[in-house]
């Protein structure tokens, strides 16, 4: 069967879908983070609370703990995805006019317990969203429904952040918080109108929804080798992306540059480039995108390098971040598709819950070391380093790629 048409493919039901829960997904990330932190310091909260604040976002790397009981228990409201969707998201929405109303200077036990909430609701309806959108999608959408998915996201996560702090100079942080949880609206609807993905087996105990999902994995052929690709393939990038700010700001450029080249017109290259990786995607399948923006990727942190040697050059910031975002988005864009298109549909939230946080370790683990890499290698050296250190996950694609049903 030939390939669908780009228009065909963004003009369905599907991508619509994608896109909104995306948002959804992203709205509240940064609620509990930054936009807490501005909170909290505007309130005249020590540093040191305010830093232990940052354990709230536990609920979002320990997902898969609770991530069975929804392939295990279907609700008898809306189906087994609908039904806990729009348990999470009105619960998301309660908890975060919950936060709202809390007191960060009187009561800091109370405000953090109603952060936890706002986390363990959202990380719950990204489960639950993520194993919609594999068993919504067909496996030749995978890609672009993941790009648009992330797209979402990130406007979400701008209008929280961005969004929220403007609104907090104008209104109380309570309104803010109010408004923030009214914006889960569009998700609310778009739940109660998307049908049901159909899903011909499923977990018949909670034992089976715990282990199943385990021994099913663990029984592929190949399976430690794509755990290994998932933990490398993008390592080089998490790590350039670790001393990204110090390094501008150390080889000359102000933050106002930073700001104006780097968040704003980096933010628009990133969603630009996740976008046209979906595309991209439909053409050449997940493993053969994989390959090219692995490829591109690798450039685009060699690109620092090239920075570290021009120095505060203007021009030069714009063209390594308008390159180095556009590659990352797309490289995302199939990173995502891949990890969902190895799921099993009778298990997908926990199977997805448990690769996208193996995912979030080499944010955690390899990010740690580059300020030392940094220190002792120089600028030019360590992002030479980290180009190199895309090699192995590019390699890992020899022995996954020919098991992928691409």
């Amino acid at each position: 069967m030939p390939p669908p048409s780009i228009i065909t493919s963004l003009l369905n039901r599907r991508m619509l879908v994608a896109l909104v829960m995306g948002f959804s997904c992203g709205l509240p990330l940064l609620l509990t983070l930054s936009v807490l932190q501005a909170w909290m310091t505007e309130a005249g909260v020590d540093l040191t609370t305010i830093g232990l604040f940052s354990l709230v976002g536990l609920p979002y790397t320990l997902k898969f703990f609770w991530s069975p009981v929804f392939d295990r228990f279907a609700l008898p409201v809306l189906g087994r995805r609908r039904g806990w969707l729009l348990i999470a998201q009105l619960a998301l929405m309660g908890s975060l006019v919950w936060l709202g109303f809390s007191d960060p200077l009187g009561h800091p036990e109370l405000l953090a317990i109603a952060a936890l909430a706002v986390a363990f609701c959202s990380a719950s309806q990204d489960i639950v969203v993520d194993a919609y959108r594999r068993e919504d999608l067909p496996d030749r959408e995978l890609g672009l429904g993941s790009s648009l998915y992330i797209n979402g996201y990130r406007v979400g996560m701008l209008l929280a952040s961005g969004g929220g702090l403007i609104l907090a100079d104008h209104i109380p942080f309570s309104m803010v918080y109010t408004i923030m949880a009214l914006c889960l609206l569009p998700g609310i609807i778009t739940t109660l109108l998307t049908p049901e993905p159909t899903v011909n087996q499923f977990p018949t105990t909670l034992k089976a929804a715990v282990v199943d999902p385990l021994v099913e994995y663990f029984s592929r052929t190949g399976a430690w080798w794509m755990l290994a690709f998932i933990l490398m393939y993008k390592i080089g990038d998490t790590m350039a992306a670790a001393m990204t700010t110090p390094f501008y700001l150390d080889i000359g450029f102000s933050k106002t540059q930073i700001g104006a080249v780097v968040k704003l017109f980096g933010f628009w290259a990133t969603v630009g480039g996740t976008l046209l990786g979906g595309i991209v995607i439909i053409r050449l399948g997940i493993i053969g995108s994989l390959w090219i923006f692995g490829i591109l990727q690798a450039l685009s942190t060699a690109g620092f390098a090239l920075l570290a040697v021009l120095g505060p050059n203007l021009a030069a910031l714009s063209g390594v971040i308008a390159f180095e975002n556009l590659t990352a988005g797309m490289g995302t864009s199939a990173y995502a598709a891949y990890m969902a298109s190895i799921t099993d549909k009778r298990f997908t939230a926990t199977q997805y819950a448990l690769l996208t946080s193996l995912m979030g370790v080499p944010r955690v683990l390899a990010s740690a070391p580059t300020g030392y890499l940094a220190t002792r290698l120089g600028w030019i050296g360590f992002f030479i380093l980290c180009t190199l250190i895309a090699i192995p996950g590019l390699l890992l694609l020899l022995r996954i790629g020919g098991r992928h049903p691409d």
